[in-house]
């Protein structure tokens, strides 16, 4: 059975868990749980969503061969904002329900101007050329001159008592943003768009069409002052939930490895002096337990980093990602572990040891 990590999209990056990886895949399998995953909740009358989304696919890959045409001409140092936004990112939004997106003008906050381009009802949307990077501020350009444009919108967003959510671009990729707390640490869902067209990955698509739809942003139900109205912060705040359940049960299962890993420890005849030392007091109990919570904690970092594709250097090639992931990664361990109960031998463990040293 071939090891591999959870993450199953090749063109989408979640940071600062936002819209994290499982919430996702749980949007791309039209999970119940989630409100609004249903034709009607995305204004569909007599259409399947996956007939929708994939008129949407036929059309916009017209629209990105233009565009690249078209873009392969600038010239130098040229930002190319009319051309983007002309040629793609506003027949982009036109597919994803928004219509044509009004510019926005005189956009304020405490007299100071955030240069937004646009806006859909109360929700910005920041469009620049493809020339300009979306981390970097770009002199002369306007939208990204005296900040980049995700911290222009980033920072709009968190200090506007009106504005929750938004996307801003450089029509190669594409960056769902929320009102972040967390000043010190980003949170954002970023698409793609240049290597999911390219590379025609049709299902990364799906999942931006779902995400970035209108009718996520739209405010919902009858109760139209309430932020949390529209199906992205509920389905951000379904995720946030889900992982406090997750860390109380995370608790049990703490206590459980404790036990288990403690016991076996003990049980392998190689450990002699593991034993004498317990029983002389060499190692107090206290220091055993700690050692063990160490381990435990060690494990469920591997875990998670696997899971979220965290580990590897981006410029490794796919032959060593798979080489670790057959023969190292703690996901063929947990693979194993759910096949067989596992032996006397300890070459496991020893595998185990080499990688958490490595990474040490």
């Amino acid at each position: 059975m071939q090891a591999r990590t959870r993450n199953p999209f090749t063109t989408i990056h979640t940071e600062g868990a936002l819209l994290p990886s499982d919430l996702l895949q749980r949007v791309l399998d039209y999970n119940k749980d989630l409100p609004g995953l249903t034709p009607e909740g995305y204004h569909l009358s007599g259409e399947k969503l996956n007939e929708a989304i994939n008129r949407s696919w036929n059309r916009l890959q017209g629209a990105w061969a233009a565009f690249k045409t078209s873009r392969g001409r600038l010239g130098q140092g040229d930002a190319g904002t009319g051309l983007t936004r002309e040629r793609w990112l506003l027949p982009l939004f036109d597919e994803l329900d928004y219509g044509r997106l009004q510019v926005a003008k005189g956009l304020e906050i405490d007299g100071k101007p955030y240069a937004i381009s646009h806006m859909w009802a109360k929700v910005p949307v920041h469009l620049v050329g493809c020339g300009v990077d979306l981390e970097k501020r770009s002199a002369g350009v306007v939208g990204a001159s005296k900040a980049s444009p995700h911290s222009l919108l980033q920072e709009y967003l968190n200090r506007s008592p009106e504005a929750q959510w938004g996307l801003v671009s450089n029509g190669l990729r594409l960056r769902v943003l929320r009102d972040n707390a967390a000043l010190t640490r980003q949170a954002f869902l970023e698409f793609d768009l240049e290597a999911m067209f390219e590379g025609e990955v049709y299902s990364d698509f799906a999942l931006l069409w779902l995400i970035c739809h209108q009718s996520r942003l739209e405010i919902v139900g009858a109760d139209a002052i309430r932020p949390d109205a529209c199906y992205l912060e509920q389905w951000s705040k379904l995720s946030q939930e889900q992982g406090t359940r997750a860390l109380e049960h995370l608790r049990k299962g703490v206590e459980q490895a404790i036990a288990a890993l403690g016991s076996g420890f003990l049980r392998a005849p190689a450990n002699q002096k593991l034993r004498a030392d317990l029983r002389s007091g060499a190692l107090s109990t206290h220091d055993y337990y700690r050692q063990l919570l160490r381990l435990v904690y060690r494990l469920i970092f591997l875990f998670v980093a696997e899971d979220r594709d965290l580990l590897f250097d981006p410029g490794s090639t796919s032959q060593a990602r798979e080489r670790y992931l057959r023969h190292y990664s703690l996901t063929r361990l947990r693979q194993m572990a759910q096949r067989s109960r596992g032996g006397r031998h300890a070459d496991l463990y020893v595998t185990l040891r080499l990688v958490m040293e490595i990474l040490a």
